[in-house]
């Protein structure tokens, strides 16, 4: 029986997945098989590399934002949760130094960007902007219906096409990851809107572009789930298929994911520089943003704190209408290929441990 050939796409975000892509291990772990394991990015076709969003490819791993995901999930797309993974980054509110606006009970009445993709099905950055000016909101008692929201058009798309085929590539440049934000920065400069929404290093970034402040970070919420976005966790999916027919080649992939987070806790700056490639931006703004912790917080896991967390954000997408239905989150989660993946880890830990003891007990 032929194996199948591994597709998988990962986020401009700090993932134990794309430092397993670019420590070349997952390509050592099937190479000797002649499993193919490459990245959306290889394929020229546009609904191939869409599957970032939709997750319609077939035999793929996702790892990265919440929005897509649970989207795909809600509409019966071929895809099941397998992980779950957080890194502590800022995710704030920005302004001009002129507006007046220092903290979230001046936002009352204020103009706050949002952008909305009019090309896109699935439109994550209107609903993480959405997300962070709630949260911001009711830190001091105010709702959605105390500010305006401007709706800023944006007939870009979030893959543009441009990307030149590559196997182990991001599906995003450093031009098109800074060129994210471009209308809501122009709107912020015209005087056309009051707060645009910004997070991690390229929050760092539009601060010491536009000279603006933090309003709030929701990173300063006490709890884990007042922090809840779509960064806030990070998902790792696979397509539902592949685990029914497969599941040990997931198992497999997973094993080199957490070997990757492991291996990122005594490789800081090799992390670091990995982050800053994936996400088009200094390393010295990856250093600020998520600080000595980033190479110890790469662990894939499945538990309670961020599953609740996630329920959260699939609620908050629910209720403003970008999930077309809802569905059961607890039930979309298999845990067996982390559990049996973790299982193999600690075995081959235990054999080490064993081995190292051998010598002494022969001498004794």
């Amino acid at each position: 029986m032929s194996q199948p050939s591994l597709w998988y796409t990962r986020c401009p975000v700090p993932t134990a997945f794309s430092l397993a892509v670019h420590l070349g291990w997952l390509d050592d772990e099937f190479r000797a098989e002649g499993i193919s394991v490459q990245s959306l990015l290889q394929s020229e076709n546009r609904a191939i590399r869409e599957s970032h969003f939709d997750h319609t490819a077939a035999n793929s791993f996702r790892h990265g934002g919440n929005t897509p995901p649970l989207w795909a999930r809600s509409v019966e797309n071929d895809v099941r949760l397998i992980g779950l993974s957080w890194t502590e980054q800022p995710q704030v509110l920005l302004a001009l130094p002129d507006s007046g606006i220092k903290s979230p009970s001046d936002l009352k009445g204020r103009r706050l960007a949002l952008p909305r993709r009019t090309r896109d099905t699935i439109d994550f950055w209107k609903a993480q902007s959405l997300h962070f000016y709630q949260t911001a909101l009711a830190s001091t008692g105010l709702t959605l219906a105390d500010v305006e929201l401007v709706d800023l058009p944006i007939e870009r798309r979030f893959i543009d096409g441009s990307g030149k085929p590559s196997k182990d590539g991001s599906l995003w440049n450093a031009a098109q990851l800074r060129a994210n934000q471009r209308e809501e920065i122009f709107a912020l400069i015209q005087g056309k809107v009051d707060v645009i929404a910004s997070g991690g290093p390229r929050a760092l970034e539009n601060i010491a572009n536009l000279g603006a402040h933090v309003v709030y970070d929701l990173a300063q919420e006490p709890h884990r789930i007042g922090q809840t976005s779509n960064s806030f966790p990070y998902t790792l999916t696979v397509s539902e298929t592949l685990l029914q027919k497969n599941p040990e080649l997931v198992v497999r992939v997973l094993v080199r994911v957490l070997e990757a987070a492991e291996w990122a806790k005594t490789h800081h700056a090799e992390t670091v520089r990995v982050v800053a490639l994936e996400l088009g931006v200094a390393e010295e703004f990856v250093e600020s943003a998520f600080g000595a912790k980033l190479s110890q917080q790469l662990d894939v896991d499945l538990s309670s704190e961020n599953i609740a967390a996630l329920q959260v954000r699939k609620d908050f997408l629910l209720k403003h209408g970008f999930l077309p239905k809802d569905f059961d989150l607890t039930a979309w989660i298999d845990t067996s290929p982390l559990a049996e993946a973790k299982r193999i880890l600690r075995e081959r830990a235990g054999r080490k441990v064993s081995k190292k003891r051998e010598p002494s007990l022969a001498t004794a």
